[in-house]
């Protein structure tokens, strides 16, 4: 396999997956582009090497800016700006745990907090629900807990929960 086709065969592979991780598949290209890229990219350049709009490019860029994934950078003396992403992997999979647990996880456990605690009316279907999102709020606030403190551990903190989970 030649480096064309192995650097297109990343990026169409890191897009599928993006949808796993709760982006979409164009935002996921570009963040691949970005990330096997040895310098800062123009938004023509991502433009040009994905082949899709600058609309779908310029909003994608900024979604990915305001998930800590993406940083804008301005050279000296140019008016175009320039897009790099994080290029350590730990970090990387730290931030979109962090980001994921902020948009998702968090407005779940919110959610079946206020419905665990309606007033209990005695009925067995009150009941019922009480007793299944209290105990989905707890597993959830658990889970949520465990992974606070492996985003917040920082360093191979992937690993380091890969090894223990095998262990």
């Amino acid at each position: 396999m030649e480096f064309q086709e192995a650097k297109d065969k990343f990026i169409s592979t890191w897009g599928s997956l993006g949808t796993l991780w709760g982006i979409n598949k164009a935002m996921a290209q570009i963040q691949a582009l970005l990330f096997i890229s040895t310098k800062p990219l123009t938004t023509e350049e991502i433009m040009e090497e994905l082949q899709i709009s600058r609309g779908n490019t310029s909003m994608n860029v900024r979604q990915l800016i305001d998930w800590g994934i993406v940083k804008k950078e301005l050279k000296a003396g140019e008016r175009k700006e320039y897009f790099s992403t994080e290029k350590d992997v730990q970090e990387l999979a730290r931030i979109i745990a962090e980001e994921r647990s902020r948009r998702e996880i968090q407005p779940v456990i919110k959610t079946l907090q206020e419905i665990s605690s309606i007033k209990d009316d005695g009925t067995k279907n009150t009941k019922e629900l009480i007793k299944q999102t209290k105990a989905l709020h707890d597993l959830a606030t658990t889970a949520n807990a465990l992974l606070d403190k492996a985003i917040n551990h920082k360093q191979n903190w992937v690993s380091s929960a890969l090894i223990k989970i095998i262990k």
